[in-house]
């Protein structure tokens, strides 16, 4: 499909940086108050477009993409793992030099931003969270499942982009959100196997239990949420989301029983895409009315390691 297609919807200058000779992107737009946005999989900053435009004038909202997604380079035999993607934001926001930030995350992005935000609690003051996990779970619904069977999944996902493809319907709720426009942009990073390594390797990377590899990174991070309670925080959550249910949202709420919270009940995972309408004014409303809470920057920033 006509790149022209998507672009238009995306009609952002594209930015960069060097991470160990791989390219970061990432958008930049508007001034004000930073919003740091920080999406999942197996989306790319062309997922927060509505926000981007609608708040811009007012905000400063940047939009990554991590490395192996969107319009950042895709090396192959990289470690994509969680604390790897930590890494990497932790030091886009040293190298931007980020402060008085608004994390703003959805699924992967919600651990890997507040990974970030641990390791540089001087920087961070808010948090709006989208249908994500920062904490240890047991449950694993069986389409993830299936995606992670040796060799199948990898075909699957990788090879036939099955992961990427079934989300422009499994992950919402109005199929009529899903114009040709929209779909070409949410594929359209993910054109070829070699591109698609990310993608797969973000669902291998789900720490299941104790021997895997990102399970200690995902344990300290959630260890570490406690440090930021004193913060404003707003959860948006589509409530017919198959993969993080609410029941991931009630688990949210006992680390930050104070939070605001909006249960969409006609949205499904990919929420931004199924309500921006709705999302808009609820965000605007909250960073109007709910201050930064940023602690003295003498003070260390929490650093939480495997």
């Amino acid at each position: 499909m006509p790149t022209l297609m998507w672009r238009s919807l995306y009609p952002f200058a594209s930015r960069e940086i060097d991470l160990d000779g791989h390219r970061y992107h990432y958008i930049d737009e508007g001034r004000g108050e930073t919003l740091l946005l920080v999406h999942g999989n197996p989306t790319w900053s062309f997922y927060w477009r509505e926000l981007v435009r609608a708040l811009s004038p007012n905000y400063r909202l940047i939009a990554v993409d991590h490395i192996g997604c969107g319009l950042s380079d895709k090396p192959r035999g990289y470690p994509y793992r969680l604390e790897r993607h930590v890494d990497n934001l932790a030091r886009f926001v040293d190298r931007l030099d980020l402060n008085d930030v608004t994390l703003v995350g959805h699924d992967w992005g919600g651990a890997i931003g507040l990974g970030a935000a641990l390791r540089h609690r001087d920087r961070f003051g808010r948090f709006v969270m989208f249908n994500t996990a920062a904490f240890r779970s047991t449950e694993m619904p069986w389409r993830i499942r299936v995606c992670r069977t040796p060799l199948l999944g990898r075909l699957a996902v990788q090879g036939l982009n099955g992961f990427a493809r079934a989300a422009l319907s499994m992950a919402i709720a109005d199929r009529r959100r899903m114009t040709p426009e929209v779909r070409a942009g949410l594929l359209a990073p993910y054109d070829r196997w070699s591109h698609r390594e990310a993608i797969y390797r973000f669902v291998e990377d789900i720490p299941m239990s104790p021997d895997h590899a990102s399970y200690a990174t995902l344990a300290a991070i959630e260890r570490g949420l406690p440090n930021l309670a004193a913060c404003p925080w707003m959860f948006i959550w589509g409530m017919r989301d198959w993969c993080f249910t609410p029941a991931f949202l009630d688990r949210f709420l006992q680390f930050f029983p104070q939070a605001e919270v909006h249960r969409l009940a006609e949205a499904g995972h990919y929420v931004v895409e199924d309500a921006h309408e709705q999302i808009v004014p609820l965000v605007d409303r909250f960073l109007s009315s709910q201050p930064l809470a940023i602690p003295n920057r003498s003070v260390q920033s929490e650093t939480p390691r495997a």
